[in-house]
């Protein structure tokens, strides 16, 4: 045989060998997240160790989800379920009735706002997972003449508009997996150790955003009841919503409609602060007769990768920045 031959048939050899060799499966905890907030911060403290699937596709409204059977089939194989919690995901929760895999709703420990609870003006921010809130509060409900049908869960389950609040969703999260995978327990604590340090240093720099805005003009008008626990924790008034519930499924009457513009006209509030997947019609026409701005946020789903808003930190910051330039 040639020498010369020799090289080439040896790398051939070892191409061949290569090939020989399966590839490895997705290795980690088989586990699921409903939305892609949630998802994110699973995936935080997951890290290497777990093989993640989240449900709703980025730029989704999770009010109105509906799972596939895939997602049925996903979570079926998935060892951890997490839920946002407080009704966000009812139709998923009905399908989650006969499965074996163990259900967490990360937002549990966490008091939740009631509809038609107005922030306290003299709100702790340390406090603020631990406030309760009046049956008088409560009560409120009943004088616009709906119902929570019409106008969503009694319960606002948008908690992750306080970074202090998602501090809760990490601990709830880390236990989850270090029960689940005791092995790398240790790593899921840390994990959520460092994540709640960044929620701290989150919060600290929306406060100083925030005080660029006199309290005067810390005004909010939202498409739908999203931003009740950003007001409680920054000290914002919520004068109304286009959609006066929790969820972006309910339908303003037309009272409703005129009564916030006439709050538009009578406040001078600036701005109309607008989910990113969220249908804008019925806010531009409000915007329109009021001479106000449309300003759109990120308030239930992720952005692409690389876009505003592709982590949960990085939602915030887009979220505080839009509404501190709008306001200020």
């Amino acid at each position: 045989m040639s020498h010369k031959l020799l090289p080439t048939l040896l790398i051939f050899a070892l191409l061949l060998s290569a090939c020989a060799v399966p590839a490895a499966p997705a290795a980690g905890l088989p586990v699921v997240a409903s939305t892609t907030l949630v998802g994110d911060v699973v995936r935080v403290i997951g890290g290497e160790h777990i093989a993640l699937t989240v449900l709703l596709p980025l730029g989704s409204d999770p009010h109105s989800f509906e799972p596939a059977p895939q997602d049925l089939a996903a979570v079926e194989r998935a060892t951890l379920v997490f839920l946002n919690g407080f009704g966000l995901e009812e139709p998923l929760e009905k399908a989650l009735a006969s499965t074996s895999a163990t259900v967490i709703e990360v937002s549990s420990g966490i008091e939740p706002l009631e509809f038609g609870a107005a922030p306290d003006d003299d709100h702790d921010d340390d406090d603020h997972a631990d406030d309760g809130h009046d049956d008088d509060e409560d009560d409120e409900h009943a004088d616009d003449g709906h119902d929570e049908e019409q106008h969503g869960h009694g319960e606002d389950p948008h908690v992750w508009m306080d970074p202090r609040l998602v501090k809760v969703w990490a601990a709830n999260i880390a236990e989850a997996l270090a029960t689940a995978d005791p092995a790398h327990a240790d790593a899921y604590r840390a994990n959520a150790a460092a994540y709640q340090a960044e929620l701290d240093a989150l919060h600290d720099w929306i406060t100083a955003e925030v005080a660029a805005i006199p309290a005067s003009q810390r005004l909010l008008i939202a498409d739908h009841d999203a931003l009740g626990y950003f007001a409680a924790a920054y000290g914002f008034e919520s004068l109304g919503a286009v959609i006066p519930s929790f969820s972006s499924l309910a339908e303003p009457s037309a009272s409703e409609i005129a009564a916030l513009e006439d709050t538009i006209r009578a406040t001078g509030a600036p701005a109309i602060f607008v989910d990113s997947a969220a249908n804008p019609a019925l806010a531009e026409r409000i915007a329109a007769d009021t001479g106000i701005q449309i300003v759109r946020l990120y308030s239930g789903s992720l952005s692409e990768p690389g876009g505003p808003a592709a982590t949960y930190l990085d939602l915030m910051r887009a979220n505080v920045t839009a509404i501190v330039t709008a306001l200020k």
